[in-house]
């Protein structure tokens, strides 16, 4: 599995994107949705990596900058037919890398509180997440569960 930096360019980018999107329709209203289209994941506070098996894309993640040393993890996706074999992990690892070696101290996440996420609060859980209050332009709503990472710095080589 290799992962990289987005390609907006490349067409599966946009599909696995769009399926995100529609995954998400079904679980609450729109003032509730907050996964990112992807015209907002190119935004320049936002960076946004991919995992490839081949030619196959087969998971996303991003983060977008909030403030000085936090950031908000967004668009944590893998595709339906792979999970469990690891790429969430993997990519979270990834980003959690990144972040700290830019000094970022905190991550930050939104996920939904229905039985649909159950997984991935579980999976956050796992990774040590814990639940926060709402951050950044977040406002309370029961269809939000809100959890945060603090990340220790880099070691020293």
């Amino acid at each position: 599995m290799q992962i990289s930096r987005a390609d907006f360019t490349d067409p599966r980018l946009s599909a696995f994107l769009q399926a995100h999107l529609d995954d998400m329709e079904p679980t609450a209203p729109p003032e509730s949705r907050h996964a990112l289209d992807l015209s907002a994941l190119q935004q320049p506070h936002v960076r946004l990596w991919v995992s490839t098996e081949g030619e196959d894309l087969v998971g996303t993640a991003a983060l977008a900058g909030l403030e000085a040393h936090h950031e908000e993890l967004k668009s944590m996706r893998t595709e339906p037919r792979l999970r469990g074999r690891g790429v969430a992990s993997r990519l979270l690892a990834h980003v959690l890398d990144d972040a700290r070696s830019r000094g970022v101290e905190r991550v930050s996440l939104e996920t939904g509180s229905m039985e649909f996420f159950a997984p991935a609060r579980a999976f956050y859980a796992r990774a040590g997440f814990v639940p926060c209050p709402p951050f950044g332009d977040y406002a309370d709503d029961p269809l939000s569960t809100f959890m945060t990472l603090g990340l220790r710095p880099p070691p020293r080589r």
